[in-house]
């Protein structure tokens, strides 16, 4: 293999002309100006350092944000001040910062998080996500840098990627990540092979890649494995970003070393991997946000126009969409640096076009449809309750115009230690069914468990109408429920409206069967008879929830939950309470999109 060299990055291996283009070009405004304003926000801020008592917390008290808010504003010093090297060589403060931030992350104990680690072991043989990204970045910015960086770092980063990516990958494994089959195996095993691919270039070190590249190979295969056909990443847009996007940095690294002979882009499965941020969004910044993903995202430009070069359906994103420099609370090098060196010309368009598609493996139904009245989206969920940062959500479905959604999914919630444990991840309301536009029957909720899984009875997409039917009762830990079939039917009218219908057949008269509802907007109960409103806060539209008052009884709750952030974020639920108990039961409610008026 040919040693990874400027030209790599650079046309021409010119590394001066890309930047004074990039220093020189509009289309690079918006980053320049995001990128210089951290810097400056950086250089009037003292940098902290981690501490064991820090560290510790999350063993002690479960939390981790304490920690890793300082870990990752190391990261955003580092990202900042090397991009502002590399557009400003002549700037020696920005250099001078660069030098130091690199020192520091050298002279961490660990570069894993607590969460990973154990307080009782050594963590030199530990390897999780964020110090193996971190590995990752070293090694790369050894190479851009060049002479820049002074002799004695240059040897201590190529040390310690020894000591703590390659050695514990060829010599202490397996981690249980490598056969995982999800993002830890593609950005785990990406980052070692994407260090490996920088660093060993001589002759001496041929067999030492060739084992590393042996061992990544492997673990690429087992993370294609949790996708299915339908290249849907059941983590979420956000995991997609994170785990596809690491394959695709090591895939491009790999293709270029290899002079186009190992070529992970000619995988059918991987064209269809690529083409799957564009089916998540709903309108504006607004994604269907099933698992552990935010509701409202936006986009990798160099991920995405890479994809969109390697493959003609995959659209290059609109630019609104693009993400602040900012954004990324973890403060990833690899994405920050292709957002500036992928990027290509954008088209002027205000959003993706129109879509309607049904992912078959996931169970994911989508639409996004565009109108006079705006962007409408409305998405559902059938699949099982045992996914990657499963939720209990099967027959879960939402709602959104313009980017603002009127029928909900929480998302993601703080990460704490409890988060991720099996005995405590559903008490969570992000988690547990109690927080989804699901049923709770006879007080029970759905558990967790591959065996609860959708089956689908229908899928059918016309120009005016969308249909979807599940069987979702083997989501319930009842025997008494011998079958229960959601339906949806989506009519795409200017102003939409969605019919939901949930037939239930029990052995016996439930005792009592509750229609939920999740939503972020206050409700208002109407004076009107069956008449729930949810005003948009933009002043543009409302939801109807139209209902049959003489069959189901409304109640609206005010709640809490913990979001990704740490912060307190207030959800509603309208519950419909059956007030007609019977072994045989049909439920139907009406959603129609109105033009904004209290009633």
């Amino acid at each position: 293999m040919q040693a990874i060299g400027l030209d790599f990055y650079y046309p021409g291996g010119d590394a001066e002309a890309f930047w004074s283009k990039v220093r020189s070009s509009q289309e690079y405004s918006d980053d320049l100006a995001e990128i210089r304003a951290e810097g400056r926000r950086l250089l009037a801020t003292p940098a902290k350092e981690l501490s064991y008592s820090s560290f510790s917390l999350f063993h002690t008290q479960g939390s981790r944000l304490e920690f890793e808010q300082i870990y990752f504003e190391k990261r955003r010093r580092l990202n900042t001040f090397a991009l502002l090297s590399l557009l400003e060589p002549e700037s020696e403060c920005y250099h001078t910062a660069l030098l130091d931030a690199v020192w520091s992350i050298c002279s961490e104990l660990t570069w894993c998080l607590p969460a990973h680690v154990s307080l009782d072991r050594s963590v030199s043989a530990e390897i999780d996500l964020f110090l193996a990204e971190t590995g990752f970045t070293l090694a790369e910015l050894r190479l851009l840098l060049g002479d820049r960086l002074p002799g004695i770092l240059r040897s201590r980063i190529a040390e310690l990627v020894e000591a703590r990516l390659f050695r514990p990958f060829l010599e202490q494994g397996p981690y249980s990540w490598e056969e995982a089959e999800h993002n830890w195996a593609a950005v785990c095993a990406g980052s070692i092979g994407s260090a490996a691919l920088l660093l060993l270039d001589s002759e001496e070190d041929a067999g030492r890649l060739t084992r590393i590249l042996e061992k990544t190979e492997r673990s690429m295969e087992f993370y294609l494995h949790g996708f299915g056909q339908d290249g849907a990443c059941l983590e979420g847009l956000g995991y997609w970003n994170y785990g596809f996007g690491y394959f695709v940095y090591y895939a491009d690294l790999l293709l270029k070393r290899s002079g186009g002979q190992r070529d992970w882009f000619r995988r059918e499965q991987v064209r269809s991997i690529a083409g799957f941020q564009q089916k998540c969004f709903l309108g504006g910044d607004a994604v269907a946000n099933f698992s552990d993903a935010l509701p409202h995202a936006v986009v990798h430009l160099g991920l995405s126009d890479y994809l969109a070069s390697k493959y003609e359906e995959v659209q290059s994103p609109p630019l609104r969409l693009r993400a602040d420099y900012r954004d990324d609370h973890c403060s990833r090098w690899a994405p920050a640096l292709r957002n500036i060196l992928w990027r290509e010309e954008h088209e002027a368009k205000s959003g993706w076009g129109p879509i309607d598609v049904y992912l078959e493996d996931a169970g994911w139904f989508v639409s996004r449809m565009l109108s006079d009245a705006g962007d409408f989206g409305f998405s559902a969920k059938g699949g099982h309750n045992d996914e990657p940062h499963n939720h209990n959500d099967l027959g879960q479905f939402m709602l959104a115009h313009n980017g603002e959604f009127y029928l909900s999914d929480l998302g993601c919630g703080e990460y704490t230690k409890d988060y991720f444990r099996d005995d405590s991840r559903y008490d969570y309301a992000c988690n547990g069914a109690q927080g989804h536009a699901v049923p709770i029957i006879d007080g029970v909720l759905q558990a967790a468990g591959r065996d609860r899984q959708a089956q689908l009875r229908e899928a059918k997409i016309t120009d005016k109408e969308d249909r979807l039917a599940m069987e979702l009762s083997s989501a319930y830990p009842l025997d008494e429920l011998t079958t229960f079939t959601r339906s949806w039917s989506w009519h795409k009218c200017p102003l939409p409206n969605l019919h939901l219908q949930d037939e239930y057949h029990f052995k016996a008269a439930p005792g009592s069967l509750t229609e939920r509802f999740v939503t972020l907007l206050p409700p208002v109960l109407a004076a009107e008879s069956g008449l729930v409103v949810l005003p948009g806060r933009k002043g543009e539209l409302a939801l109807e929830l139209r209902y049959d008052a003489a069959l189901l009884q409304p109640e609206i709750s005010r709640r809490t939950f913990r979001d990704h952030f740490g912060k307190d974020a207030v959800w509603y639920t309208v519950d419909f309470h059956a007030l007609q108990l019977k072994r045989t039961m049909s439920i139907q409610l009406e959603f129609q999109f109105v033009l904004y008026k209290l009633k």
